[in-house]
């Protein structure tokens, strides 16, 4: 079996949009507690969306990852069993209030904001109930080998593309302090993109105004069979606040990259998929693309002179005049492009093309463009037109059987799937002049399919003699068992439940910092359980005194500007180190032996 593509999807648009471009599954935010508060949705379009991905075969994934305050425990525990009702295959969660709660045999994944970082987490998870474990993005593929060895039983959840948190998931809390805004209650403020000021500690700026801790973006198309042969059973594309196009786009790109690395092996949902359009994933928005700490070897994470998207290399800047630069194109640019490029100062710069001659490209505002400058286009409009458009189609493979007696007539569809339904008819029938001529009109009327799901792929007529039928009565027995064989592909699909058994299996750790974010009773409750002695309270309810970290990550300043004190070649830099912004100093510790950065609380400047 092929691994599964599992798509974001903002809301119902987008769901539909994934579904039709190859996804085998769709995660989705409820109305309330998913990790970004700004792509909730109401119970009907979740209903719908997943009414929509089960007639393939395809998943729907609930997310209600946000850590719950006391108050929200009900509230989140019957959007859980809505969830259930309307048939959802999985909630994926972070608080572990959820497995103390009396829910319903609802499948449980545990969100990459559960820090799931480690073998011994993931089979702490595993053994506790979860039937899926959304890996940390930072795990190499060796490290992902010994998750699988440790746990061998849960499914094994990686992301492959998308934006990258800079923090191991769910243990950041810069914007909580900076700002207020929670990332682990859905509403980060995403400081982690803002310009920094490097500071040694002598005063002196090392780097002034980089986007120091802007990651790329994720991108592990190479990577596929070798996640799969460490255990990962599906990949996961980031975007929840994405449009639709982004999605259309980046998910097209990896049905075809695991179609091609998986040839033959069956995937986990129905229909094949024509395409309209050639995917291209640094067409939509994209940062530039790293494959992090997949290798285990990570080199030029970050995307130090903007968090924006730059889109995709077209050329160099050779000369530049009034109004238009010179630029050795490596592809086609065209009126109403968007391009951008970094000035000498390392500031970036966008401009609409208004028109082209030859490799000059006439630029509404060519400032800040000079010779040698690399040219990206980040907004392609005969691309972004593709895309609004019919930019996909998924069909199921049907055949159709017409069978006639002189009194009656049956046309029965069998889908890929084996999933089969029919259409009696009592008539008295009548006898063709010409056998040729019925034939071939029964089986052109019967190999269309109009707007339903399905390609007919196959007619085949049984019959003792060969009978006239109007075309308008073929057609609508056609409709008419389409219409069957859609409702019963959806009456049919099965989710598989799973309810929770509390036991006590022990916790990897006795004592939990705040980084546990137990935020609520039940959380509590559930540590105490698992042999938990010392828990502290949530980063949101009681923030921590004194030099506390406010992100840990293994993305490390001194590796990505060349300082890595491993490198004995490198020059020692004056310790602490501090990034400055706005007014606010956030000092800067490094453990060498695990390779890790902190950030933690500094002085005001």
């Amino acid at each position: 079996m092929k691994p599964e593509l599992l798509a974001p999807a903002k809301n119902f648009e987008v769901a539909v949009a994934a579904v039709n471009h190859g996804a085998d599954a769709v995660y989705m935010g409820a109305d309330r507690f998913g990790a970004r508060e700004a792509a909730g949705n109401s119970l009907r379009d979740v209903t719908k969306a997943a009414a929509y991905a089960h007639r393939f075969g395809a998943k729907l994934y609930l997310t209600l990852n946000t850590i719950l305050y006391e108050r929200e425990l009900s509230e989140a525990r019957r959007i859980a069993v809505a969830a259930y009702e309307v048939g959802c295959d999985a909630l994926i969660v972070q608080d572990m209030a959820f497995l103390e709660m009396d829910l319903p045999p609802i499948a449980l994944h545990a969100s990459t904001q559960a820090h799931n970082a480690s073998p011994e987490k993931v089979k702490f998870l595993q053994d506790v109930g979860f039937s899926r474990v959304v890996l940390a993005r930072e795990l190499s593929l060796s490290q992902i080998a010994d998750v699988r060895a440790a746990a061998p039983s849960v499914e094994l959840e990686a992301f492959v593309h998308g934006a990258l948190c800079v923090s191991y998931s769910g243990q950041c809390y810069l914007s909580q302090h900076l700002t207020g805004r929670s990332a682990n209650r859905g509403v980060c403020a995403q400081p982690c993109r803002s310009a920094y000021s490097l500071i040694d500690g002598s005063g002196k700026t090392l780097v002034k105004g980089k986007h120091l801790l802007s990651l790329r973006d994720l991108n592990l198309t190479a990577r596929l069979s070798g996640l799969a042969q460490a255990g990962v059973c599906s990949f996961k594309v980031e975007g929840r606040l994405k449009d639709a196009g982004y999605v259309k786009n980046v998910v097209a790109h990896y049905r075809k990259a695991i179609d091609a690395a998986f040839l033959g092996q069956k995937k986990p949902s129905s229909g094949q998929i024509y395409f309209s359009f050639n995917p291209q994933p640094d067409k939509t928005f994209s940062r530039g693309f790293t494959t992090y700490f997949a290798d285990g070897n990570p080199q030029n994470l970050a995307s130090l002179n903007t968090p924006k998207s730059l889109g995709e290399k077209v050329g160099a800047i050779q000369q530049v005049g009034n109004g238009y630069v010179d630029v050795k194109l490596k592809v086609e640019v065209s009126a109403g492009d968007g391009i951008c490029f970094l000035d000498k100062s390392g500031a970036l710069h966008g401009a609409n093309v208004n028109r082209v001659e030859g490799f000059r490209l006439f630029l509404q505002d060519a400032s800040g463009a000079a010779a040698g400058a690399e040219v990206f286009r980040n907004f392609d409009i005969a691309f972004q037109r593709q895309l609004a458009g019919s930019s996909a189609q998924r069909l199921v493979d049907v055949k159709m059987l017409l069978e006639a007696t002189p009194t009656s007539v049956c046309l029965t569809a069998t889908d890929e799937d084996n999933i089969s339904t029919y259409l009696a008819i009592d008539k008295e029938n009548i006898v063709a002049n010409s056998e040729v001529k019925a034939l071939n009109t029964v089986r052109e009327q019967l190999k269309k399919s109009g707007n339903f799901m399905f390609r007919i792929t196959q007619v085949d007529v049984n019959t003792d003699k060969p009978y006239f039928y109007a075309m308008a009565e073929l057609n609508g027995w056609r409709r008419a068992v389409l219409e069957q064989l859609e409702q019963k592909r959806l009456s049919e699909y099965v989710v598989k439940h799973r309810r929770i058994e509390k036991n006590g299996v022990p916790y990897p750790e006795v004592k939990l910092s705040f980084k546990g974010n137990v935020l609520n009773s039940y959380a509590k409750k559930f540590y105490e359980r698992h042999g938990v002695a010392e828990i502290n309270p949530a980063f949101e309810q009681a923030p921590p005194q004194g030099a506390a970290a406010l992100m840990t990550t293994r993305y490390c300043l001194l590796r990505e500007l060349g300082f890595c004190k491993k490198n004995k070649l490198s020059k020692p830099l004056q310790e602490p180190l501090f990034l400055e912004n706005n007014g606010y100093r956030l000092r800067l510790k490094f453990d060498c032996k695990r390779c890790e950065m902190t950030v933690e609380k500094g002085d005001e400047v």
